[in-house]
């Protein structure tokens, strides 16, 4: 029973953005109902399998829901997520708006059936600008918002963040404005619609850290952050690897010189002297810094920002981060059995409550597991649920 025990959401979202946030909900402890197209939702494709429908990416972005499989564009269909949108507290979707409105599922036509209901729309731009309509994907959205820009600036080609980055920060936007609705909604008993744009949102995630200059009237500067853009800001070089640290603050860099055995070095050189300092002549610094870092291995260096109480960590690939000592002393990686997929392994919630324990409330389901269960729960006889079966409106789970 997590915090957000009794509240029911009805999940029309499908790829990343949108299930990434539906799961934050139902791992807090909101009943997500996922309602599925006849195909599924299109990552359940993406590899490697077991079985088919069933890849790592949905299962890793879809736990702790039911799932439903309705034919929208049948009459019977929408009429099914109508009624269940009538017990529901919040509908999300990242279907574009026209094409809700064309299947009679726009904010006005839901909120008929429950005008309390949070209505909230995960859409590509802000719907009162030219780019109302077009698609969006996080590729794109990396590239309109400056990030891929920022390589650029770091002396690299421009590349997307190896990540789906943009799906993911937008995914925790919603996640605030949605529990935001549902707030004020408990304050005032009215429902509302709200919108989730990819584009401004990730805008003001990269330009927080790079407007820079052109914050100012007339501009200081092109903009840019110098720090996150020198080209010497990566994982360092050891002798037989890599180390991620951050030597930042004056009281960083005196341990770190003084357990290197040269305490004179910020004296001895004005680049080093000062933050502020630094801050100007940092694509120097960072390459001074890489040079000395190839003069130890990185366990050695390990122990050292370790004694000298510097932020560090090792760089781990997809498999060491998995036997990564704190993560495994706090159970984050943990083998559950899934069942239909067998033993799959599972990420922990990040956040903890002291009082309303969050936990995962269910795995990944199957392509419309629930469907008979959710439409009965909502007051569908036996024979009205066989009657959307027989219509194609409601899909089985293969194999049944």
């Amino acid at each position: 029973m997590g915090p957000l025990a009794g509240l029911r959401i009805l999940d029309l979202t499908s790829v990343l953005m949108g299930p990434y946030a539906t799961q934050i909900l139902g791992d807090f402890g909101a009943d997500v109902i996922k309602v599925e197209s006849p195909e599924g939702d299109v990552v359940r494709q993406i590899g490697p399998a077991r079985h088919d429908g069933m890849g790592p990416l949905f299962l890793n972005t879809n736990r702790s829901k039911r799932s439903i499989a309705l034919d929208l564009k049948k009459p019977s269909g929408r009429d099914a997520l109508l009624k269940l949108a009538e017990k529901a507290d919040v509908l999300i979707s990242n279907v574009r708006p026209r094409a809700l409105a064309r299947l009679g599922l726009s904010y006005e036509e839901v909120a008929t059936a429950n005008p309390g209901l949070i209505y909230a729309s995960l859409v590509g731009f802000d719907q009162r600008g030219p780019f109302a309509e077009r698609p969006a994907y996080d590729d794109l959205i990396q590239g309109g918002s400056c990030l891929a820009y920022s390589f650029i600036r770091a002396g690299q080609r421009p590349s997307y963040v190896p990540s789906a980055i943009a799906d993911r920060i937008v995914g925790l936007a919603a996640v605030n404005a949605i529990l935001a609705a549902v707030v004020e909604r408990d304050r005032s008993g009215q429902g509302q619609k709200i919108e989730v744009p990819m584009y401004e949102t990730m805008i003001t995630m990269v330009l927080g850290d790079h407007l820079g200059g052109l914050t100012f009237d007339p501009p200081l500067d092109k903009g840019g952050y110098a720090r996150h853009l020198s080209p010497d800001r990566r994982p360092y070089q050891t002798k037989d690897g890599y180390v991620c640290a951050l030597v930042y603050n004056d009281g960083h860099w005196q341990r770190f010189f003084r357990a290197i055995g040269r305490p004179d070095m910020p004296a001895a050189d004005p680049r080093m002297a000062t933050f502020a300092a630094r801050m100007k002549h940092i694509d120097e610094v960072y390459a001074e810094l890489g040079q000395i870092m190839l003069t130890r291995t990185t366990a050695e260096w390990l122990d050292i920002f370790d004694e000298a109480d510097v932020p560090a960590l090792p760089m781990h690939s997809y498999e060491s981060v998995l036997e990564d000592p704190h993560l495994v002393a706090t159970n984050f990686f943990e083998m559950v059995e899934h069942p239909q997929e067998g033993p799959i392994r599972s990420m922990a919630i990040p956040a903890q409550f002291s009082r309303s324990k969050a936990r995962p409330s269910r795995l990944a389901p199957a392509l419309g597991e629930h469907g008979e269960e959710i439409l009965s729960e909502a007051g569908f006889s036996a024979a009205e649920i066989q009657e959307l079966r027989q219509s194609g409106a409601l899909c089985a789970v293969e194999g049944d």
